[in-house]
């Protein structure tokens, strides 16, 4: 197949809005993918599954000096057409219709060679890894015609732009395949849940629906976790969990899937992010205290001071997720405990369905207790609100973040909020956002992103929610610091109007807030009042923040409060 079929399709995809129409140009172009389902991950502007971690380590300035190297033109041009245009890829497709060096042979581009030289930039490593990357990349776009130059840009920078998100590729999926088997809706969903590939849907599709009957977890790979709802009181968790219920701590640490293939033993952030090297204290606790061969843990890791024994808050330890430096001096100085809250696998029998009493169960008698290094997480089942309220003050007390509400006649179900569980802590105006963007100091932050564009979700949309400027700290010593989150942002910047820059969405941060208000200002149609950034969530994505419903909520809740006033 050329990429230029994919080139044609991009462009009919982007140009509608509705996605309904969305849905049939694809659903019409997947049937051509058999027997190579694994182009289906460039609709969602990628080359590896979700599941694979794997990051292309290209930022913006490389794709510039590419560009350069491909079209001629000095970066310092390229530049200052992207700070026009807005967008590398369109800047791709206006220098390379004057482009000053040309390929020797004239031939079209086919898509394998599209995804293997892609593929390629991520083992790129070590020294001159940049020049290395900045090579594979202009050779691929001197053989490329101008439109084909735009989305290879597009998708390594991660922007494709035309709207294609995962719920929009199942639908799309469905009406292909079971346009009328209304059956296979929360079929294909849960298979996307379990396996986080899409490649894998498409080769069940094109094997019929009876594939859909054996989907199971795949130990040693990424998943996405259950979510929380949130609770405001004891009453609403009851309500929503039903009675009895089990709680649980809220532990101040970040989650981690534990997965065994019998093998080898790996550790996933809830992004998906293989994390197995940062944690070796991790890896060895399980080894040693889980009895089983093949299983698969949701877990919570908790760091701690091991010279006091003083549980560490999240922002203390945050900075071990993305080391991969100094690893053992780290675990010594601030190692974790892993606490075990749910069983998902064990030994080839998928427990997914099981109710959690069940794999509590299962839980307790697999994970020993050993102090400092692993243990089933903190559990009351009740139907009493008092025992409940004794319960939480006691979680307070110890210094723990709050509590959490679990069903125990529920399912575990992967990547979604379907109300099985939830969390109640202190009502601390706070959410989980991600930025978008971000403008550029002055005086002495001169240079450096210091004010950042924030937003929530709707679906897989991201709606902007306000600005915020404050919280960070100057000094590394005493929190997460403007320049560290400046950083971050500089390889993600996508587009730039004037001195405004938008990002790529994958800096998570909690924000605190006076309230929301109504807002015709921001996409969300509400803004921050006085926000404030409390932490880095390096651990999160965009599924982990917070919805526009939830704003909602808030705004709501906030009101009653007013009107009872």
């Amino acid at each position: 197949m050329h990429y230029s079929n994919f080139v044609e399709l991009y462009e009919k995809i982007a140009f509608t809005t509705k996605k309904l129409e969305k849905i049939k140009i694809i659903s019409d172009f997947l049937p051509s993918l058999k027997g190579n389902e694994e182009y289906v991950y460039l609709l969602r502007g990628k080359v590896f599954p979700d599941f694979d971690s794997k990051e292309l380590g290209v930022s913006t300035q490389i794709v510039i000096r590419a560009l350069s190297v491909a079209s001629g033109f000095s970066g310092a041009e390229i530049l200052s057409r992207f700070k026009e245009i807005g967008d590398l890829g369109d800047v791709a497709v206006s220098l390379l219709k004057k482009k000053r060096q040309h390929s020797l042979f004239s031939k079209r581009l086919s898509v394998s060679h599209v995804i293997e030289s892609i593929k390629k930039i991520s083992s790129v490593g070590g020294e001159g890894s940049i020049e290395g990357k900045i090579s594979i990349i202009s050779e691929l776009l001197i053989e490329a015609h101008e439109k084909e130059a735009c989305y290879i840009v597009r998708t390594l920078l991660g922007d494709l732009r035309i709207g294609v998100a995962d719920a929009v590729l199942v639908d799309s999926i469905l009406r292909a395949f079971f346009p009328e088997d209304k059956e296979m809706i929360n079929k294909v969903q849960k298979a996307y849940d379990l396996t986080n590939d899409f490649a894998q849907i498409l080769r069940f599709a094109f094997s019929g629906k009876e594939q859909f009957e054996h989907i199971s977890l795949v130990p040693g790979r990424a998943l996405n976790v259950m979510l929380a709802t949130k609770v405001y009181d004891i009453k609403e968790a009851f309500d929503v969990c039903g009675r009895p219920a089990a709680f649980e701590h809220k532990y101040d640490g970040f989650r981690i899937i534990v997965s065994s293939d019998g093998k080898n033993i790996k550790l996933f952030t809830r992004r998906l992010e293989d994390v197995t090297a940062q944690f070796p204290e991790v890896v060895e606790s399980v080894s040693k205290h889980v009895h089983a061969k093949s299983f698969i843990l949701d877990t919570e890791a908790v760091g701690f001071e091991s010279k006091t024994g003083r549980y560490l808050p999240f922002e203390a330890i945050s900075q071990r997720i993305k080391r991969k430096y100094g690893i053992s001096e780290l675990a010594s100085k601030m190692p974790v405990e892993l606490k075990v809250f749910d069983v998902l696998y064990l030994d080839g029998e998928n427990k997914l369905d099981f109710p959690f009493a069940e794999r509590r169960k299962i839980l307790e008698k697999i994970v020993d207790s050993v102090s400092w290094k692993i243990s089933p997480s903190t559990q009351i089942v009740t139907d009493s609100e008092k025992e409940v309220e004794k319960f939480y003050k006691d979680a307070l007390r110890i210094g723990e973040e709050g509590i959490m509400v679990k069903s125990i006649n529920s399912p575990y179900v992967s990547g979604r909020y379907v109300g099985n569980m939830a969390k109640l802590k202190p009502n601390v105006a706070d959410l989980d956002l991600v930025i978008v963007g971000g403008e550029y100091g002055t005086g002495k932050r001169v240079g450096g992103l210091t004010s950042f564009i924030v937003a929530c979700r709707k679906g897989e949309d991201l709606l902007e929610v306000g600005r915020v400027s404050s919280g960070l700290k100057e000094k590394s010593s005493e929190g997460t610091t403007y320049m560290e989150i400046d950083s971050l942002l500089q390889p993600l910047i996508i587009k730039e109007e004037e001195n405004i820059v938008y990002v790529k969405p994958l800096i998570v941060v909690s924000v605190t807030y006076q309230n929301i208000q109504p807002s015709p200002t921001y996409s969300s149609g509400f803004a921050l009042r006085f926000p404030r950034i409390t932490h880095y969530r390096p651990e999160r994505g965009i599924r982990d923040i917070a919805t526009v419903e939830e704003i909602m909520r808030e705004v709501a809740k906030n009101s009653s409060k007013l009107a009872k006033k």
